[in-house]
């Protein structure tokens, strides 16, 4: 009997200090829904293959930090010529974007997350099919007007894979 009531008081002791750990201002169910209400229009503007609605998702100073050691891409402006170059077409063909993690406070939200991603490059016979797989953690800030901007993106993925086949 001692050691039932000794497992019960540590384990309310347990859920007490958890409580505690919890800031007063932790992101409420409504804005982690928010939170996930902006991933899922970054990943139907990148199906809808519309630049201005990926980037539009994105604080003004917002900071890419792609995979494989490449540099980190700061600013829109930046982020439009990274993802959006002049040369072939890309077109978006596939965009999954799991969200299996919310968290943060009234003013800063970060999640984390699962895609995998399907693209052409080119048009025509010359075309190229291409995917991958990987893991993102994105930071997002509550903007002056009450919405969530992006602040932050850092995502892997293994190397490029050779042309996916034909569907």
């Amino acid at each position: 009997m001692r050691f039932r009531l000794a497992a019960a008081g540590l384990l309310l002791a347990a859920a007490a200090v958890s409580r505690a750990a919890e800031p007063k201002d932790a992101l409420s169910p409504a804005e982690q829904a928010k939170v996930r209400a902006v991933l899922e229009a970054y990943r139907t503007a990148w199906l809808a293959n519309d630049a201005d609605a990926v980037l539009s998702v994105f604080a003004e100073d917002a900071v890419l930090m792609p995979h494989h050691g490449v540099e980190p891409v700061v600013g829109k402006a930046a982020a439009r010529a990274f993802w959006f170059p002049a040369g072939p077409p890309t077109t978006i063909t596939a965009f999954t974007l799991t969200v299996d993690q919310v968290g943060g406070s009234s003013g800063i939200a970060w999640a984390r997350g699962r895609s995998r991603v399907e693209w052409t490059t080119g048009i025509g016979p010359d075309a190229k099919r291409s995917g991958n797989a990987g893991t993102n953690l994105t930071v997002l800030k509550r903007q002056p007007d009450g919405n969530w901007r992006i602040v932050a993106m850092m995502w892997d993925d293994p190397l490029p894979q050779p042309a996916v086949p034909p569907r």
